[in-house]
């Protein structure tokens, strides 16, 4: 298994979001552990902003989170195959060439560019690990067309989320 994974996701397992489910808590905990396992890979970019995010919103001494552990488990990843780097080039703050849709960059969040072109830019295009930012409910489809998919970990909470947010919208699908 290999896949990019947002931050929240380790947010999420330190119980650092409040309003998610037990189960979401629950869930993202659960990936994280078998993230950790001898099988599987996760995928960052070669300039540290996601590993730098990671470390930015998380606490590594001492970790109290299994959101915490699984980023000081990474760090010691370099070289042994369960961490993947992959090259990308920033043109302006925050875009990137290796992002999957121009026309879509404009409209995603600036901090979260970066996971749609990791997953891009890997051969394999690990699927994107989301827990309960709902504004992804909108973007997967247009990623989906291009090779990037997403999967929600919390697609209950997600959409929780989204009916919250945006009360006048219709709700939108969930990939399958």
């Amino acid at each position: 298994m290999k896949a990019v994974i947002d931050t929240n996701v380790l947010l999420v397992a330190n119980g650092q979001h409040a309003d998610v489910s037990p189960d979401c808590v629950a869930e993202c905990v659960r990936r994280l552990q078998s993230m950790m396992q001898k099988a599987s890979v996760t995928v960052v970019d070669d300039g540290y902003r996601i590993l730098g995010e990671y470390h930015h919103k998380t606490r590594l001494n001492p970790p109290k989170g299994v959101g915490d552990v699984f980023l000081k488990w990474l760090l010691r990843q370099s070289g042994t195959g369960q961490m993947e780097q992959v090259m990308l080039n920033e043109t302006a703050a925050d875009c990137f060439t290796e992002f999957p849709d121009p026309a879509l960059e404009p409209q995603f969040d600036a901090p979260d560019r970066k996971f749609a072109a990791v997953s891009n830019a890997h051969p394999d295009k690990p699927e994107i690990w989301q827990a309960a930012d709902c504004k992804w409910l909108d973007w997967w489809p247009a990623l989906r067309a291009k090779g990037v998919g997403v999967h929600f970990l919390c697609p209950a909470d997600a959409c929780s989320f989204y009916s919250n947010k945006f009360p006048k919208r219709s709700a939108p699908q969930l990939p399958d």
